[in-house]
């Protein structure tokens, strides 16, 4: 009997570029196991692009434009997202209502899966039943703020306050099957990169082992505070690499 499979994203900012660089490579070269894909998870940008491989694989390139001029805008400001007057969320909104399809909500119930942190009990949810396309646009920004860094709000949805599922659960993990975990990070994760580090030492963020590496430690500043356009096109390209060399070495191509 075949394993049943999901995909995972892990949480990751603006180093989701890489993400986005790796589903290019699932989309060219592993047709054989998107078709095995029962259902993707994600928290944060990894939502994102969970989200994106669920219902919007046809909009991948308007995402990756999305992700540069995000990038480029938050740059611009003075102090990044800090700074006074500039609005994270708005624009984070602003590109999801560009994006998803206007049965975005239908596609992506029970098979996507979201990771969200309840902002008063500190305890994670995993959401995968939208009610509406509004609400699946909700969940994914609160699985994406940060506080203070991205506002003083919190997302409310279903009369309770969310915030960034990458606090408690980074890179979820299916009870059931086997999870394909992609990670901008390195680490054990199935598709990330192979930096040089000490092999031995590995720190969590909220489930998720990353390597104890200076490229990992650079990553985790870049996710909040993106490089130039031509260091995230570099990391995107990463993403492709490694996610084709997966699919190879597990014999998913052609």
């Amino acid at each position: 009997m075949m394993t049943v499979l999901n995909l995972s994203f892990a949480a990751c900012g603006f180093m989701g570029i890489y993400q986005l660089g790796a589903v290019e490579a699932l989309f060219r070269h592993g047709e054989r196991l998107l078709g095995s894909i029962r259902a993707c998870a994600g928290a944060s940008a990894g939502a994102l692009v969970a989200t994106v491989v669920i219902t919007a694989p046809d909009k991948l390139e308007h995402c990756k434009e999305f992700t540069y001029r995000f990038a480029s805008n938050v740059r611009r400001q003075k102090l990044g997202p800090l700074t006074p007057g500039y609005n994270f969320m708005l624009e984070l909104r602003d590109g999801l209502e560009d994006i998803l399809p206007t049965d975005a909500h239908l596609l992506a119930n029970e098979r996507l899966y979201v990771s969200v942190t309840n902002s008063r009990t500190g305890k994670n949810c995993m959401v995968s039943s939208f009610a509406s396309r509004d609400d699946l646009i909700k969940v994914l920004l609160a699985s994406s703020f940060v506080p203070i860094y991205a506002g003083l709000k919190p997302v409310e949805f279903q009369g309770q306050k969310w915030i960034d599922g990458g606090f408690t659960d980074s890179l979820p993990i299916f009870p059931a099957g086997r999870t394909i975990t992609v990670s901008p990070f390195s680490g054990p994760q199935d598709v990330c990169p192979h930096h040089a580090g000490h092999r031995k030492i590995h720190f969590r963020l909220a489930n998720m082992n990353v390597l104890f590496s200076k490229e990992n430690i650079v990553r985790l500043n870049q996710a909040l505070f993106p490089p130039p356009i031509s260091r995230l096109e570099a990391i995107q390209q990463e993403g492709y690499q490694d996610a084709l060399r997966f699919l190879r070495t597990e014999g998913w191509t052609q």
